[in-house]
């Protein structure tokens, strides 16, 4: 399940656009207690984020969750972290980088000591948290929902990929997007049909 968890990131990530290459994923366990991990690179210096790329994150946070509901159809405790971390990116769009059609460009959210790891509070009335909350939940299953597109279009590379992971353990990006773009392989014996003329 970690193995396609794993691939579930990767695959999701390199069939968007506005995503970081995959530099390597692994299904070896972590001190910090994570059972695995993708890791992606950006190319150079990254200063500004478009709301394509925020999007884009979410999706890919959510493709290890995608991942298990297409090959196990379950889900388990393993996305967590990426469950956190999708809420916290959507909301921050919302309210505090003016990306929600709804509010436009009104800060809803302070963070105090930014520098120190900084507390958020909202500043705006309860009604309009309700909105937020709402907002946040169907941009990240929005996302979700594109994720398990993405996994389902290309169930036969999930699965490759995640057999090729759990038979080595870690692969590199290169590796990871050779497999990818692999054509598939037609049997010898699969000879094309031709059709037969009546007399």
């Amino acid at each position: 399940m970690v193995s396609y968890h794993e691939v579930g990131h990767a695959l999701v990530a390199a069939m968007q656009d506005h995503t970081a290459p995959v530099q390597k994923i692994t299904i070896i366990p972590r001190t910090s207690g994570a059972l695995g991990y993708t890791m992606q690179v950006d190319k150079g210096n990254h200063y500004l984020v478009s709301k394509e790329e925020l999007l884009a994150d979410i999706a890919t946070l959510t493709g290890g969750r995608a991942a298990e509901e297409v090959e196990f159809n379950s889900i388990s405790t393993g996305a967590s972290n990426d469950i956190e971390k999708a809420t916290k990116v959507a909301r921050e769009m919302i309210t505090r980088y003016g990306m929600s059609e709804d509010f436009g460009m009104v800060a809803l959210e302070t963070v105090q000591n930014q520098y120190l790891g900084g507390d958020a509070s909202l500043a705006c009335s309860p009604e309009t948290q309700t909105k937020i909350d709402r907002q946040v939940v169907a941009l990240v299953e929005q996302q979700h929902q594109k994720a398990l597109k993405i996994l389902r279009d290309n169930k036969s590379k999930l699965d490759e990929i995640a057999k090729f992971l759990y038979e080595k353990e870690t692969i590199t990006g290169d590796e990871f997007m050779e497999i990818l773009n692999r054509k598939p392989e037609i049997a010898a014996d699969a000879q094309p049909e031709i059709p037969q003329q009546n007399a």
